[in-house]
């Protein structure tokens, strides 16, 4: 009996040990991100005001590898063109941790009435446009900037290291290039330290500041970028029987391609998404034009799912073009994979989150029809991905602006959450793995 009554002693003692442990720990990271609270916000500001598009991101890894030099952290740079990886060793034995953050904003023009609103322009598929960081990524990169701060003074504490990697291209690099987490991975980012888990995070619109949310399993949909090419004959408008009209042809294949979803799929199993997002042709008002355009995304959360997306939209685009008396072409891009977050990972990593925000501000969500590429890392190791509260307090969620938009925008009262989490989550991990 009394050595029962011994053992379930140890056990409290050692349980008051770790609560103890844990509870000074993040005394001490709280504080720390209060201190450089502002310079995040600051980071955030002119990063958001110079933002740079995929696999064009100059200025902004030259900033991230500066920062991490000064911090006396080992930093390799030109990682799948423009990603920067920075090194931090712990004093102490153990695995090896790894952070993500994206750095590539987005083709649009920015309406939102801020003080650190982007004016950039730059020139995208032969066309001068806006520049914006339409989705989060300058606050993912001040955060992770930060975190580099908060545990390089504290690095005779860690117990393993920390891998911060600044990823190019999650936007999908240019045309005819590789990049993104995919050439990261292909180029041994994940070696040489070789890396145990990682984990990353993203800010939204329309979850409010203080919150965070998170999925286990398959938590973002896999992606597919497609083209469509349609080859008619020109003519003049006065007499379109002459020609073979690619606009009319091409209008009728994106109604038809609606039909994917709902008529064609079983979605009480998953989420599907077949969108059109530009569509191009003619040049005036009297010719009916030789060509047209059209470009889209494909989204599934279900791999079979996405297999008969593939073989009903070869269907539907052939068969209605051949009904039409012209031509199409249909050039499928490469897939983003499923962001899956590793369920043993995601459980034990949720306690962090919990302790650190809170159990009433940490959120069970559903899986989105968002992609990541994060997903390629998540592929070759354990990943847990959550979702950063940025849409102000006191906002209603219907009424903010999605992402991807011009008037998207998010609150910087979000970063020091997103400080303390991932500090804490790869401290945690760390210790306890």
């Amino acid at each position: 009996m009394l050595k029962i009554i011994n053992h379930a002693l140890f056990i409290v003692l050692l349980t008051t040990n770790f609560v103890r442990s844990n509870t000074n720990q993040d005394k001490k990271i709280y504080e720390l991100a209060k201190q450089i609270e502002n310079q995040v916000i600051n980071w955030r500001h002119d990063i958001h005001q110079n933002p740079e598009l995929s696999n064009r991101e100059f200025n902004t890894s030259k900033k991230v590898a500066e920062h991490l030099r000064s911090l006396g952290i080992e930093v390799l740079t030109n990682i799948a063109h423009t990603g920067v990886v920075g090194i931090l060793k712990g004093a102490k034995p153990g695995k090896t941790i790894a952070l993500r953050a994206d750095m590539d904003a987005l083709p649009v023009v920015e309406r939102v009435n801020i003080s650190f609103a982007s004016k950039a322009k730059t020139i995208y598929k032969n066309k001068e446009v806006g520049v914006m960081h339409a989705c989060g990524h300058d606050t993912h990169v001040a955060i992770l900037m930060g975190v580099a701060s908060i545990l390089s003074e504290i690095k005779n504490e860690i117990q393993g290291t920390v891998k911060f990697i600044f990823q190019p291209a999650e936007e999908g690099p240019p045309e005819g290039e590789e990049g993104g987490a995919e050439l990261m991975v292909k180029e041994g980012v994940l070696k040489n330290p070789n890396v145990d888990a990682i984990f990353g995070l993203h800010i939204s619109s329309s979850l409010p500041v203080n919150k965070v949310s998170y999925k286990p399993g398959g938590t973002l949909a896999s992606a597919t970028s497609f083209e469509v090419i349609i080859k008619g004959k020109q003519a003049h408008g006065s007499k379109p029987w002459e020609g073979a009209d690619p606009i009319v042809a091409g209008a009728q294949i994106i109604n038809n391609l609606q039909t994917i979803v709902s008529r064609s799929l079983d979605l009480t199993n998953e989420a599907a998404v077949v969108s059109i997002g530009r569509f191009e042709s003619g040049i005036r008002s009297n010719i009916i034009p030789e060509r047209a355009y059209m470009e889209g995304t494909i989204r599934a959360l279900d791999y079979d799912m996405r297999d008969k997306i593939y073989e009903r939209l070869k269907t539907i685009i052939t068969k209605t073009a051949e009904s039409n008396g012209v031509e199409a072409k249909l050039i499928l891009g490469n897939p983003y994979p499923i962001t899956f977050n590793n369920l043993k990972l995601t459980k034990e990593m949720k306690q962090t989150l919990i302790r650190v925000a809170g159990e009433e501000n940490v959120i069970l969500a559903r899986a989105s029809t968002g992609a990541e590429d994060f997903s390629y890392f998540a592929n070759e190791i354990p990943g847990f991905f959550y979702r950063l509260g940025g849409m102000p307090l006191g906002d209603h969620p219907n009424k903010g602006f999605s992402h991807h938009t011009p008037d998207f925008y998010v609150d910087d009262n979000a970063l020091i959450l997103g400080l303390k989490t991932m500090s804490l989550l790869a401290l945690d991990y760390l210790k306890n793995n």
